[in-house]
């Protein structure tokens, strides 16, 4: 069979299943990303095609190949050729698929073959394997576990290309220690039943992606030619969608123009399970910022802010009504701050006389310019902020970042924080804890918008369940090395996702240590 006709769309080759099925032949089956074709992967499918009469391989899409891992050096149709040359294998597809589970449906394997390791950092959580499992039963087939052969991608790929920073094997090997993969899943799920409001600013992110043409010949300006455009639901939209992936239970009360609300666009970009409120200020947009993205490098140009400078006194106070009612239904208020007029200080003061779990962002950006700081609130259980954000409140560029948190912590009453300082990670901090510093886990960019906001929805859910801080620490950095892979505010990051990714950092000092 010729290598091309040897990769099908799934949809195409589900047909073709049935039929050999209906002729007597046996379908096997195996998902994965398939990295790097070494010996140790072939030997594993060619043990496979022993087992049936058909090899069937699917192969995890770019996005979602590395299930919390970053993504892999070779995309989705490099990876299937390269298999499809293989003589031991007959089909190959590829697809969306977040799961093998996915895939498994469309394949409807006899045996379904899985590698026989329960250690390494791409092994996915054992409550996701049991699914498969019982899926492939369910459509009539059974699970065959061949033993590992030796070498594996993920552990040559790290071990050459590292995915982390030297810095956190120290750190992964000291709490891993501590904590295991399940008790750290253990204490997410208890943020399922937890109800949390989430106020702030709406924001539609736009971006424009260009090329790049060069200095106009008449004036000193950058020329750059449109390609294509995308939207984002931004701001406090993009907080509650990640903490909607977590928690069963989120409200939202924010802010809209009446003219150019993007209603519609938001409506379809939130998460359904989401109890969203909307308020809308009279002759205004809902805030948009466009950015000019040059598509390669994938680079920020320029950004224009398409907002109104305050908010109707009118609003507010309806605001300040609506807020006062929905309070009690909710354990704890996520406050994600830009500094755009919404939040006044009779807001912040109502947030602050309650005596539920209220954790505060506070953002600075260009349109506040510096005076949108943390001390606005006189009071939070939670504070999640930049180091810069911190220094801006504190007004110190060079004083030790423990002093200043430690000074701001106890100024505002505040028992937890957390300090994002990017590449080297975060530093957190508990008057009873003491402090705890968490390097990154990623060495790779893409964006840094949005980043924060799935930081703070995901740390500010584990502060409310009084989960220590280490632990606090490490999910935010979790949370933020997949965050930084997206682009805009495209997804979220699932529990599934973040479930892999959890375990993969808590066994890399096990296979790091067999190298």
């Amino acid at each position: 069979m010729a290598k091309d006709g040897k990769i099908q769309p799934l949809e195409v080759l589900a047909g073709v299943l049935a039929s050999a099925r209906a002729a007597g032949r046996s379908v096997v089956h195996s998902h994965g990303v398939f990295e790097l074709l070494h010996v140790g992967a072939i030997r594993h499918l060619e043990q496979a095609k022993t087992l049936g009469d058909i090899l069937v391989i699917t192969i995890a899409a770019d996005d979602d190949a590395a299930g919390g891992q970053p993504r892999p050096l070779f995309n989705r149709e490099m990876r299937a050729e390269a298999l499809a040359a293989l003589s031991c294998v007959d089909y190959v597809a590829v697809g969306k698929w977040p799961r093998a589970a996915d895939a498994i449906q469309g394949v409807r394997p006899d045996i379904y073959v899985r590698w026989d390791d329960e250690t390494g950092p791409s092994a996915e959580p054992a409550e996701i394997r049991a699914t498969e499992d019982a899926m492939v039963r369910a459509l009539g087939g059974r699970v065959v576990s061949l033993p590992r052969t030796g070498l594996k991608s993920a552990g040559l790929t790290h071990r050459y290309l590292p995915a982390f920073p030297s810095e956190a094997g120290g750190f992964l090997g000291s709490f891993c220690a501590r904590y295991s993969a399940e008790q750290v899943s253990e204490r997410l799920q208890r943020t399922s039943s937890l109800r949390v409001l989430l106020l702030g600013e709406a924001i539609i992110d736009e971006y424009q992606y260009c090329e790049t043409l060069g200095k106009s010949g008449k004036e000193p300006v950058l020329a750059v030619r449109y390609v294509s455009a995308e939207k984002f639901a931004g701001g406090i939209l993009a907080t509650a969608n990640q903490a909607a992936a977590f928690s069963d239970h989120v409200g939202l009360l924010t802010l809209l123009g009446s003219q150019e609300s993007h209603e519609q666009f938001i409506r379809e970009k939130l998460d359904p399970k989401i109890d969203a409120t909307f308020l809308f200020v009279p002759g205004a947009q809902t805030i948009l910022k466009r950015r000019l993205v040059e598509t390669y490098p994938f680079q920020k140009l320029f950004e224009i802010y398409f907002m109104e400078p305050g908010v109707p006194e009118t609003v507010s106070k309806a605001l300040y009504a609506r807020l006062a009612a929905v309070l009690p239904r909710y354990d704890a208020v996520v406050v994600t701050d830009y500094g755009h007029g919404m939040l006044t200080p009779e807001i912040i003061e109502l947030l602050c006389s309650q005596d539920r779990f209220l954790a505060v962002n506070t953002q600075t950006n260009a349109a506040n310019q510096g005076f949108n700081t943390v001390s606005k609130y006189r009071r939070a259980d939670y504070i999640c902020l930049s180091e810069r954000e911190l220094r801006l409140e504190a007004r110190n560029r060079s004083k030790d970042l423990r002093l200043l948190m430690a000074e701001t912590a106890e100024k505002l009453s505040c028992q937890r924080m957390l300090i994002t300082r990017g590449r080297e990670g975060c530093l957190c901090y508990h008057p009873g804890q003491g402090f705890v510093a968490v390097p990154s886990f990623t060495n790779r960019v893409v964006d840094r918008i949005g980043a924060g906001d799935a930081l703070l929805a995901v740390s500010a859910l584990c502060a409310a369940q009084d989960a220590p801080m280490e632990l606090i620490g490490f999910v935010g950095n979790a949370v933020g090395a997949q965050a930084v892979e997206i682009v805009g505010n495209r997804s979220v990051i699932g529990r599934d996702a973040l479930a892999s990714q959890i375990h993969a950092l808590l066994n890399y000092t096990s296979w790091n240590s067999t190298r």
